[in-house]
C-alpha cells in the first residue's frame, strides 16, 4: 500500500549545526565556522535532538563525542546535506548567468523562416546554453510540458502569455507554380477556386481548416478541396512548387520563391493580414538569465529575423 509522506516544518533545522560540531568536535568551533554564537550552536543541536528523540552528541568539560545515534545521522545526513548544498549551487548558477538547456516549442514551418538565422549566432553568443527545439504542429501547454519558450503565429498566443514580436504583421497569400498555371485561367475572384486544386491544411485538432480571405473590411472563409491535404506549412508550399494546386500560405515564406519566378501570387487584393510570428512564454517573473538572453538576442535582431530562405 502506498505510503503518504510528509516533511514537518523545520526538519532540516538544527542539521547544519550538528554537521559543523561533528566536523570539529567542538561546540565553539563549530560558532565560528558558522559566524553564530555558541549557546546558538549549543540550542539548535538541542531542538535537533529533540525532534529525533535522541542525543546525538557526548559532552564533557574536555570534548565532544559522537554518541551512536549522532554516528547513524552523520552518516545519513552528511551526504544528503552535501547533495542539497551542491543542488542550491547548481539552481544559483542558472539563475545568475545564460547557461543550462532552453526548451523552444515551435510549429515546424518556423525553423527555416526564424530559428535558422537565429540559432547560429545566439549558440555563438552564448555557449553554455544548449538549445533543444520541439517541433510539433500543436499548440502544447508550454508550462506543462516542461518549455521555456514557445514560438506562435499571433492569433495563437493566449491571452495570459507574454509575447515578444518576431517579425511585422504579414499577409497570407494564394500561390501557384507557372506550371499549374499551364492550361488553366489565374483566379481573379474568391468564387473562381472552385475550379481549381486547392491544398489543404488539416489543424491540430483535425478539422479541415478553411482559407481566409478580406473583401472591403469582412472576412470571408471559404472551404476549398484539392489533391492534397497536408499539417504544416512547408509541406504545402514543396506541392505547390511541384504544381499539385495552390496553396495559402504566410507571404515571408514564399517572397524568395516568388521573386525567383518559381511562385506565382494570385488573389492579392483578398489577402488577408495576420499578426505576426511571436515568442511567447508564461511570465514576466524570475526570468532565468537563459530565456532572458535569447529575448534580448531576438529583439537585437529582430531587422533580420523573418528573411525568408528559398525552399
Amino acid at each position: 500500500m502506498k505510503q503518504n509522506f510528509t516533511v514537518r516544518q523545520g526538519a532540516l533545522d538544527g542539521v547544519e549545526a550538528f554537521l559543523s560540531v561533528a566536523r570539529h568536535r567542538s561546540f565553539r568551533k563549530a560558532a565560528a565556522d558558522l559566524g553564530v554564537t555558541p549557546s546558538a550552536i549549543s540550542q539548535a543541536v538541542r531542538v535537533l535532538e529533540e525532534r529525533i528523540g535522541a542525543v546525538l552528541f557526548v559532552r564533557t568539560t574536555r570534548s565532544v563525542g559522537l554518541t551512536e545515534a549522532g554516528e547513524r545521522f552523520l552518516s545519513r545526513a552528511k551526504p544528503a546535506f552535501e547533495e542539497l548544498v551542491a543542488a542550491s549551487e547548481v539552481a544559483r548558477e542558472l539563475g545568475q548567468r545564460p547557461t543550462g538547456l532552453l526548451r523552444l516549442s515551435v510549429p515546424r514551418a518556423v525553423v527555416p523562416l526564424l530559428l535558422e538565422p537565429l540559432l547560429a549566432s545566439f549558440c555563438q553568443a552564448y555557449p553554455e546554453v544548449e538549445v533543444e527545439i520541439a517541433v510539433s504542429k500543436e499548440v502544447v501547454d508550454l508550462a506543462a510540458e516542461g518549455f521555456d519558450a514557445g514560438i506562435r503565429l499571433g492569433q495563437l498566443v493566449a491571452a495570459d502569455m507574454v509575447a515578444v514580436p518576431l517579425t511585422p504583421p504579414f499577409r497570407l497569400v494564394v500561390v501557384g507554380s507557372p506550371s499549374y498555371f499551364t492550361g488553366r485561367k489565374r483566379p481573379r475572384h474568391t468564387d473562381d477556386l472552385r475550379q481549381h486544386a486547392c491544398l489543404r491544411w488539416r489543424r491540430s485538432n483535425g478539422a479541415l481548416a478553411s482559407w481566409s480571405f478580406e473583401n472591403n473590411g469582412h472576412t470571408l472563409e471559404i472551404a476549398v478541396s484539392g489533391p492534397l491535404i497536408a499539417s504544416d506549412f512547408p509541406t504545402m508550399m514543396g506541392a505547390a512548387l511541384e504544381g499539385i494546386g495552390l496553396a495559402q500560405l504566410p507571404e515571408p515564406m514564399v517572397s524568395d520563391a516568388v521573386k525567383a519566378g518559381k511562385l506565382v501570387r494570385v488573389l492579392d487584393a483578398y489577402a488577408p493580414m495576420l499578426p505576426g510570428v511571436f515568442l511567447c512564454y508564461p511570465s514576466r517573473r524570475q526570468i532565468m538569465p537563459k530565456l532572458r538572453a535569447f529575448i534580448d538576442h531576438v529583439k537585437s535582431r529582430k531587422a533580420s529575423v523573418g528573411q525568408t530562405k528559398g525552399r
